[in-house]
C-alpha cells in the first residue's frame, strides 16, 4: 500500500463521544506499516465565528496504555472524590441525553426519516 493510499485505509475501530452542541471527542484505533496499531484522541470543536472545526489530537502508543489509563481514572477520581464530592456528574450524562432525543426529533419532523449527523 502506497502511503499517499494509507490515510483511506490506516483507521480501523473508531468510536465518538458528543459533547454538547459544539464539541466532539474521536477514539480511533489505527494501523501502522509495521501491523502495529496506536490510538488517536481527537477533540473537535465546531468554531464560533466561522465555519469549520478546530481539532486537537493526542496519539497514545499501547507502551503506554496503562500508565495513561491509570493517571487518567487517578486524576478523574481526584477531581470527583476530593475536590468537587457533592457535584452531580450524572447531570451532564442526563442532559446529553435528553439533548440527543431533541435532535432526533427534530431530525423526523424535517423529512420523515432520522437525520445522523
Amino acid at each position: 500500500m502506497e502511503y499517499e493510499d494509507r490515510g483511506k485505509f490506516d483507521s480501523v475501530y473508531t468510536a465518538k463521544v458528543k459533547a454538547g452542541k459544539r464539541r466532539t471527542y474521536f477514539f480511533d484505533v489505527k494501523k501502522t506499516k509495521g501491523d502495529d496499531y496506536y490510538i488517536s484522541l481527537t477533540e473537535s470543536t465546531k468554531k464560533f465565528n466561522a465555519d469549520g472545526y478546530e481539532r486537537h489530537k493526542i496519539l497514545l502508543y499501547k507502551e503506554d496504555f496503562n500508565r495513561f489509563l491509570a493517571q487518567l481514572q487517578e486524576t478523574i477520581d481526584h477531581v470527583k472524590k476530593d475536590l468537587m464530592p457533592d457535584f452531580d456528574y450524572e447531570q451532564f450524562e442526563k442532559r446529553q441525553a435528553e439533548w440527543e432525543a431533541s435532535q432526533n426529533e427534530e431530525g423526523k419532523k424535517s423529512d420523515g426519516e432520522d437525520v445522523d449527523w
